[in-house]
């Protein structure tokens, strides 16, 4: 038995809920992938505008050669996330916006987690203020959130600069890891009262929460839980594909 099955406590639905809003946060910040919803939209969303012939095919050959550099460890978490928004440019921002709206109503609105929908109903009602900080593109990251009443103002994601409606490849941003943290501070939000996460690329903004609660973790953050004293909750969803998957 490792240390980390002996020391973190998995929390039920009912006591998940229970510690976040007894905590009564005044501010709550989410990641999306794998902590609202099931899956990578990020790269699914690259992969599904390759498929609908969205972008060149020189486009579609540089991304595909970078992420496979970045399956093999090649380049980072924060280079392959800023190419696959920097792989739109020339394009109108428009285009790009109906084809996330397309794209999340189709494969992302029926893979959030449902206690993760409840929590969040129930944090707005509270009048707690809900932020959205993801790697993923903001234009899907949006579209995503939009239904759960995370303003666009309140959404830190992924984003090029766009010129007179035309997206260019300038990085505006790109938060993962402790690019995640520093977006947070940059808005002010240097102290959130609760933090949900899912991967090792959110132990930067768990770290600096009031209250950390990570979500459906990763091998990784799950250790990484384990040493810093939290706990975890495992989304039903989440629990019957581990399962499937021969997962623990």
């Amino acid at each position: 038995m490792t240390s980390t099955q002996i020391e973190i406590r998995k929390w039920t639905a009912q006591e998940f809920e229970r510690l976040v809003l007894s905590s009564e946060p005044r501010v709550a910040v989410f990641d999306c992938d794998g902590t609202l919803w099931g899956g990578d939209s990020g790269y699914g969303f690259m992969a599904w505008t390759l498929e609908q012939g969205l972008v060149s095919r020189s486009a579609s050959d540089w991304i595909d050669t970078s992420y496979r550099a970045y399956l093999a460890g090649g380049i980072s978490e924060a280079q392959i996330c800023g190419e696959m928004v920097q792989i739109y440019a020339g394009l109108r921002e428009q285009e790009l916006q109906a084809a996330a709206a397309k794209y999340v109503n189709e494969f992302v609105r029926g893979r959030v987690f449902a206690e993760m929908e409840k929590l969040v109903a129930s944090l707005r009602k509270a009048g707690a203020e809900l932020w959205a900080v993801s790697s993923t593109n903001k234009w899907v990251v949006s579209e995503g959130v939009r239904d759960l009443g995370i303003p666009e103002e309140r959404i830190l994601a992924a984003k090029v600069a766009v010129a007179d409606g035309v997206i260019t490849s300038e990085l505006v941003d790109v938060p993962t890891g402790e690019g995640k943290a520093a977006a947070l501070a940059r808005v002010g939000l240097t102290r959130p009262d609760a933090v949900f996460g899912n991967s090792i690329h959110d132990l930067a903004m768990l770290k600096i929460a009031a209250n950390a609660f990570p979500v459906n973790p990763s091998p990784a953050l799950l250790e990484a839980a384990a040493k810093n004293g939290w706990g975890y909750f495992r989304p039903a969803a989440a629990e019957d594909i581990e399962a499937a998957v021969g997962g623990e």
